[in-house]
């Protein structure tokens, strides 16, 4: 059997045949024989790749393998990957971080989350209000994602931060040229400089006149300590904070909308007519569809980490300067941790999944990510029991060259 340090045997990086439904086929022998493997990656060059479930936690938590390290002159770097800017809440290690996450979930509670989701709950019925409208009209099916999952995720996402209505789709065009990574390079940054620019001139125009929003709660947080200044969030750890809040709450969500509702529309349509007669068990389905339904497009967060030091993980020793990449829904499929682990169980107890991650990177949007998840879940399945695909699941196309698995359109009949 070829050890930890070989790549013969292996496809290049990312592996092929990653898909909404789950990680590439080849991560279940990997977790199995070599759990921590060298790995070459498509564009050239090469990255360790941790597979199994306590290997990965172990990894977050171990502060040698390192996020900051990755922007260093030197550091590793891979071909068509997206990487976030530098300075970002997830670009950062302690003691950094830790000043940045204290004064960020001042504002960005779960309190203040929870208290949004009757505001969102309108928003969705707005939503579907308009796209019942239209199947009417039309006589035909409906996009999902242009009619309800792209918009509830961007309005959210907008109010959160306080943008403009008049503003949304010149920001939503934005988001998406950022996120291109197929596209040419100097794309990508024409759109990351644009968002930047406006979040910019948004930051600064609450800072004169906040608002109610929590781009305005961020402005105004503050860290004391006794016999230390207080501390507070400088402007450009503002703008960084707004393209966070803005990738974790729009694409991810309006991906993940459109991915829960074909994995159960094609899978388990039994289970969508349960969900509508019993929105109880939604909050339970949710995290068995994060933990199954895969968002992410290369299987790993994306978010590569260097070694300062040599460290051994799952028995295997990766050498200092060495990149680091952590497969999370890999890691949801360990059948160490979860009976059964490719089936979707949607009343499933037991050890959460790392579809948020783990430790102190853990997504700070969380909450708002399931707030909106279930509220889109009750509200689909209570107006539209009978909803259906209206072409076969094959004939989809999807988002090519994303961070996310992101379904270009969702065709639904509404009803049966």
């Amino acid at each position: 059997m070829p050890d930890a340090h070989s790549t013969e045997d292996l496809p290049p990086f990312p592996f092929p045949g990653s898909s909404y439904r789950g990680p590439a086929p080849l991560f279940a022998r990997l977790r199995r024989e070599r759990p921590v493997v060298r790995v070459a990656w498509q564009g050239g060059g090469h990255a360790w790749l941790i597979t199994r479930y306590a290997d990965i936690k172990a990894a977050l938590e171990e502060p040698r393998l390192s996020r900051a390290a990755a922007y260093a002159p030197g550091a590793p770097a891979f071909s068509g990957l997206f990487q976030a800017p530098p300075g970002m809440i997830i670009s950062v290690d302690p003691p950094d971080h830790t000043r940045l996450r204290a004064l960020t979930e001042q504002a960005f509670s779960a309190q203040r989350i929870e208290a949004m989701r009757p505001r969102v709950r309108e928003l969705a019925g707005r939503l579907l209000d308009s796209v019942e409208r239209a199947a009417k009209t039309t006589g035909g099916p409906v996009d999902l994602v242009a009619a309800f999952a792209a918009p509830l995720a961007m309005t959210v996402i907008c109010e959160l931060l306080g943008v403009p209505e008049a503003d949304r789709d010149r920001f939503h065009t934005w988001v998406r040229q950022f996120a291109d990574v197929s596209a040419p390079a100097e794309l990508s940054a024409e759109g990351g400089r644009k968002l930047g620019e406006y979040i910019a001139g948004l930051v600064a125009a609450k800072q004169q006149a906040p608002g109610n929003d929590v781009l305005s709660a961020l402005i105004t947080a503050r860290l004391e300590a006794p016999h230390s200044p207080v501390q507070r969030l400088a402007f450009d750890e503002l703008v960084a904070l707004g393209f966070t809040l803005l990738g974790a709450g729009f694409d991810s969500s309006a991906g993940q909308i459109a991915n829960f509702t074909l994995a159960l529309l094609a899978d388990h349509p039994d289970a969508w007519r349960h969900l509508a007669e019993h929105p109880e068990d939604i909050p339970p389905a949710v995290e068995e569809l994060l933990r199954t339904v895969n968002l992410n497009g290369n299987d790993t967060s994306g978010l590569p980490r260097i070694a300062t030091e040599d460290v051994v993980v799952g028995g295997v020793t990766i050498p200092a300067g060495d990149a680091v990449f952590l497969a999370f829904p890999s890691g949801n499929r360990d059948a160490a941790v979860f009976d059964r682990p490719d089936h979707v169980d949607l009343r499933r107890t037991g050890p959460g999944h790392l579809a948020f991650g783990h430790g102190i990177h853990r997504c700070l949007g969380a909450p708002l990510a399931r707030l909106e998840l279930a509220v889109a879940l009750e509200e689909l399945t209570r107006r539209f029991p009978g909803a259906r695909l209206a072409v076969a699941e094959q004939e989809l196309c999807w988002r090519l060259g994303d961070v996310n698995h992101n379904p270009l359109a969702l065709p639904l009949h509404l009803h049966s």
